[in-house]
């Protein structure tokens, strides 16, 4: 099946690419002319594993192509794609212009009938708008065509996303058209040969299906982290709690770690924007707007802990920085917790030394005009020197490290562990201070 994808970021990117691993034949547009050149030279926009051979595989085979001429990509086939960004406007709603700016290319270069996805995540609502601004334009041309319109949600997880859209746990299609229904299932069978993953309902329940699963996991969270400040003040240990309450099947593991806050492209701006969404309609969420609040004290939880050992004034500190992705094995800093921190212990005087596995050329990009960051090639080169170390992000390379050389390298033996990667006691026993979220130093300065 020929397939177009309007879109080339994360989602649009990796959808692309699974599609056409399948067999399809897919054309993807951007307006980023730098961009497209740089993916058929090889050179992908973000870090996500196991991307890079998956969309370099399928476009040596000519079943994976980029361009810019929207006019090409419209007419490449039945099936459009919308994936592009919906970030925050200014009041935490989602900007709708990026997609209403692709309906209407669409309207003005469609020649026959055309399937219109949104794969980006929408407020509800948005199908219609799409559909108004496509008829609009059609009826400018003065041209009577037929289109459907589709809301098809993802649910990739970053660092998991090739997998995610490979084996889906679910396919969510929101359409009013059985015909349509045919097309979408002829175009995932491949996903669906060891049991049928496609939900079937209408647009509205789509559109709001991505936003409360976000939403959930968000507020799971946020409900951890909120028990996490209990027990602090009540001296009980959160990782005994965690797995005493994640033992219920009912509850599960999953998404119950408490931590220095979530951050990422999709918690923060789909809680903000189901918030505005419900605000509109005169509905006031207060517990999706207390999870936001929990997440947003949350990440001034490490600086918190950081004045409390050292004082208010951090002049002449430096601290080494393990982490700064939002979560392990992708690249991406948005509204990461490490962000917060650094900008805290910036204004209060004190220097970073950093290291992240994968996002080094982020910081570079958002944080390099600062001489009060320093990026180091290693976490034991970050640690040379420091005051003291600080964990913001869970990769795997930081859970078992050698507290020998943590402890040589250190001017003071502390760690400030937001990921609460290791156990209290015996982190203790080495001599080291360790501040945690609700376990370890954090229970005796609440």
């Amino acid at each position: 099946m020929k397939v177009t994808v309007f879109g080339i970021g994360y989602v649009g990117l990796v959808q692309a690419a699974v599609l056409a691993e399948v067999g399809h034949d897919v054309l993807c547009i951007d307006i980023d002319e730098n961009k497209v050149e740089n993916l058929k030279k090889g050179i992908i926009p973000i870090f996500e594993p196991g991307l890079t051979p998956l969309v370099m595989q399928n476009y040596e085979a000519g079943r994976l192509k980029f361009s810019t001429n929207a006019e090409e990509g419209v007419n490449h086939g039945v099936m459009q794609f919308i994936a592009v960004g919906t970030p925050p406007d200014e009041d935490g709603s989602a900007d709708l212009k990026y997609v209403t700016a692709v309906a209407r290319t669409i309207a003005q270069h469609m020649q026959g009938h055309k399937v219109v996805l949104d794969k980006s995540t929408v407020p509800v609502g948005t199908a219609d708008r799409v559909r108004q601004v496509m008829e609009e334009t059609l009826s400018g041309r003065g041209v009577k065509l037929t289109f459907d319109v589709v809301s098809n949600p993802e649910f990739l997880k970053e660092g998991a996303a090739v997998s995610d859209c490979m084996r889906p746990e679910r396919i969510v299609i929101g359409t009013d058209n059985d015909d349509v229904v045919e097309l979408l299932r002829e175009l995932y069978e491949p996903f669906n040969r060891n049991h049928d993953r496609m939900i079937l309902m209408d647009i509205r329940s789509a559109e709001l299906t991505k936003y409360a699963a976000n939403c959930m996991l968000a507020t799971k969270i946020s409900f951890m982290n909120e028990i996490s400040n209990l027990a602090e003040r009540l001296g009980a240990d959160i990782e005994k709690v965690r797995q005493g309450i994640g033992s219920d099947s009912r509850i599960g593991y999953s998404f119950i770690y408490p931590g220095c806050g979530y951050g990422g492209s999709c918690f923060p701006k789909d809680v903000q924007a189901l918030i505005r969404t419900a605000e509109q309609i005169g509905y006031q969420p207060r517990l999706l707007q207390a999870v936001e609040d929990v997440n947003d004290s949350q990440k001034h939880k490490l600086p918190t802990f950081i004045k409390r050992h050292f004082g208010e004034n951090l002049k002449g500190k430096t601290f080494a920085l393990w982490g700064l992705s939002f979560k392990p094995n992708t690249d991406d800093m948005r509204e990461a917790s490490s962000r917060v921190l650094m900008e805290a212990l910036w204004e209060a005087g004190a220097a970073v030394q950093a290291f992240d596995p994968e996002a080094m050329d982020e910081a570079q990009r958002v944080y390099g005009h600062r001489n009060d960051m320093k990026l180091m090639g290693t976490k034991e080169a970050a640690l040379q020197g420091a005051d003291g170390l600080v964990i913001c992000t869970e990769w795997q390379n930081f859970r078992a490290p050698d507290f020998d050389v943590i402890k040589n390298a250190l001017k003071e033996p502390v760690i400030f562990d937001g990921r609460n990667l290791y156990d209290p006691e015996r982190i203790g026993k080495r001599g080291f201070v360790y501040y945690a979220i609700g376990r370890g130093a954090s229970l005796n300065i609440a």
